[in-house]
């Protein structure tokens, strides 16, 4: 790590009680899960009531937590050990999260008619943004709750890791446009019939998107939407309020990479992003890093002892030996410029280094590792 990066103090921030919501962001494949659960773990661990609130993590994040399965109910992980804290644990139902905020905010009779409505059941199962909203959504109902002084959020594998930041006006724009407007309108104005034309004009308009989409599922849109719309003023307002809780000093967003070249400009874009959204960044924490210990003995000087070993006929395993050292003393020197390039791109950015473990966590020992290294 380039000596201009300042460290990243992990535990002053898990220790600090106005630390209320830590966000795990960064591109995919770069251990955001393992890091949030990582981090949910030493927090409790240090007297913290936690949860960590996943999203599509693997089988084995719920096994290493000790836990059987992972859903959209927080689940408590028993071998927390000392300091009196404890730690829950669970993964984003993208549909249940949609559908118990129909339920919590419709009366019956309208909550039945949007549940059971084909456009909303595709909605809220594959729409774009759907996924990133709804983790929006169950972040506040999490802080709303008061039921833990600490969440711990795994930002959506999307391709743009802050998404979640931009899904509730990109929800909103697709329910306040011009084309669901249009097919609104008649159930609006009280028409006898969903498809009943006030106008010549909207005649037409709705003429061709019934060759477009076909009669019942222009019908099922209408339909959907004529019942969402008194419920989805409380969509936004609280999304709004989640928002702003994001941006509030209670919130620490933590970038997490890994030390190569489109990470790393990945981890730049985002800390540039979240300096625009005014999103209080809390630093960089790049995992899977190479290092060595034998760091007297150079990669060319390791290579001329391999080759003159190679030369002489003698000594073959420590010949591999000194390539495979080689190889090592590379890859860590090209990990190291990628992390100089971000810090002179974002000198005052904290950074913490995890470095690369030689088998997957599976455990909560694997898992109070990784914490450790993220604090040392």
């Amino acid at each position: 790590m380039s000596r201009s990066a300042p460290a990243l103090d992990i535990d002053a921030i898990l220790d600090d009680d106005n630390t209320r919501i830590i966000v795990c962001c960064g591109s995919g494949g770069v251990g955001k899960t393992t890091t949030a659960a990582a981090l949910g773990l030493r927090a409790a661990e240090r007297g913290r009531s936690a949860v960590v609130l996943t999203v599509d993590p693997a089988k084995r994040l719920a096994q290493s937590m000790g836990l059987t399965e992972l859903d959209n109910t927080p689940r408590r992980v028993t071998d927390v050990n000392g300091a009196g804290g404890e730690l829950h644990a669970m993964m984003l139902d993208m549909k249940r999260t949609f559908d118990e905020i129909i339920e919590a905010h419709a009366d019956p009779e309208r909550a039945q008619q949007i549940l059971t409505n084909p456009f909303y059941q595709s909605l809220s199962s594959s729409f774009s943004g759907t996924q990133e909203y709804m983790a929006m959504e169950k972040l506040g109902q999490l802080r709303r709750s008061g039921d833990w002084d600490l969440i711990v959020v795994d930002t959506p594998p999307s391709r743009s890791a802050l998404d979640f930041l931009d899904a509730p006006e990109r929800l909103g724009r697709f329910l306040d446009g011009r084309l669901i407007r249009i097919l609104t309108a008649p159930a609006k104005v009280g028409g006898r019939s969903a498809f009943k034309v006030l106008n010549a004009g909207f005649g037409i308009v709705a003429g061709m998107l019934t060759k477009v989409l076909g009669a019942q599922v222009l019908k099922d849109i209408q339909m959907f939407v004529s019942a969402l719309d008194a419920v989805f003023g409380g969509f936004r307002q609280r999304a709004d309020q989640t928002y702003r809780l994001l941006q509030a000093p209670g919130t620490a967003f933590l970038v997490v990479a890994a030390p190569e070249r489109d990470a790393m400009r990945e981890a730049s874009y985002f800390v540039e992003r979240l300096a625009e959204e005014r999103m209080p960044l809390a630093g960089v924490v790049v995992n899977r890093v190479h290092l060595s210990r034998a760091q007297g003995l150079s990669a060319a000087r390791s290579s001329a002892a391999a080759e003159d070993l190679e030369a002489k006929g003698e000594h073959e395993l420590t010949a591999a030996v000194l390539r495979l050292h080689a190889a090592r003393m590379q890859l860590a020197a090209r990990e190291q410029r990628e992390q100089e390039h971000f810090t002179s791109a974002h000198p005052t950015v904290p950074m913490a280094q995890v470095p690369a473990m030689p088998e997957d966590v599976h455990d909560l020992a694997g898992l109070r590792q990784i914490g450790q290294l993220l604090a040392s």
